[in-house]
């Protein structure tokens, strides 16, 4: 099988500020200011054609944040992420410009991807149609609704035909019409081969749709593997962390934001 996507020893990390003062000493400091948050800890895997891989983990465990930076949205601290072919992510917010009509927002991404004029006017019409909007396309995307702005988002990457695409949570809004002309749209792409990773809550549409699975836990890779094996131990682990009593949580919680503020540094 061919790689598409290789990620070697890949940290993020922020810096934690209390005001606007810490903001500015962190930008003027040579070193820096304020507490160090690894979003991301030591994260290695690699991906091959034809592959879906479902990413879970509770909030915060970083998933949105690697997805990120798999589609070239934000850079790694450290670390390398190889991609071969063209990468769209799809997430609720769409990176969509609030100010500019739906329209606009078609033909602004297209450019930024490297479409020529004649050959966005060729997408444009199965953009539109896919995204089902009606005459709200020539609306600022500001007035349009969290299902409205996945919907013109989804419509566009699935339509430039993208070799990885990346789905954030963007199955999570809009109604069931869409949600499966989506899903169609899923298949049809793995059919082909390509390779997607899928960030979803839902573990019943990860069963579904993905062969393999990466289990995020605050920063790190708790398990990668076949969805067969990881999503289960997933739900188990759900099943006991629900199971705890608040101070429970609240310990269990405290221990990985620590991991996160300090241990990972001692592992660069």
């Amino acid at each position: 099988m061919s790689e598409t996507v290789v990620v070697k020893n890949v940290f993020k990390k922020y810096k934690m500020h209390k005001s606007s003062k810490e903001k500015f000493l962190d930008i003027v400091l040579p070193r820096g200011y304020g507490e160090d948050f690894y979003a991301l800890q030591d994260i290695s895997f690699t991906a091959n054609r034809g592959d879906v891989i479902g990413l879970v983990g509770v909030n915060g465990s970083g998933k949105s944040t690697l997805t990120n930076i798999i589609g070239n949205v934000i850079p790694p601290t450290s670390g390398s992420v190889k991609t071969i072919g063209q990468t769209s992510i799809i997430a609720i917010s769409s990176g969509l410009n609030n100010q500019l009509t739906g329209r606009e927002n078609i033909e602004l991404k297209c450019l930024m991807l490297g479409f020529k004029k004649r050959e966005i006017l060729e997408l444009e019409g199965n953009i539109i149609d896919f995204a089902d909007i009606g005459k709200f396309i020539d609306q600022p995307v500001k007035k349009y609704s969290s299902g409205m702005k996945s919907r013109l988002g989804f419509a566009i990457s699935v339509t430039i035909d993208p070799d990885i695409l990346v789905i954030d949570e963007a199955l999570s809004v809009g109604d069931q019409v869409f949600g499966q002309k989506s899903k169609n749209k899923m298949f049809e792409f793995k059919d082909k081969g390509k390779t997607i990773f899928f960030v979803s809550h839902s573990m019943g549409q990860i069963k579904e749709f993905c062969d393999k699975a990466i289990w995020l836990e605050y920063g790190e890779i708790k398990a990668f593997g076949s969805a067969k094996e990881v999503v289960p131990e997933y739900e188990k682990f759900l099943k006991q962390y629900k199971a705890m009593t608040k101070e429970e949580q609240q310990t269990f919680r405290e221990e990985v934001i620590r991991k996160q503020s300090g241990f990972a540094a001692l592992k660069e």
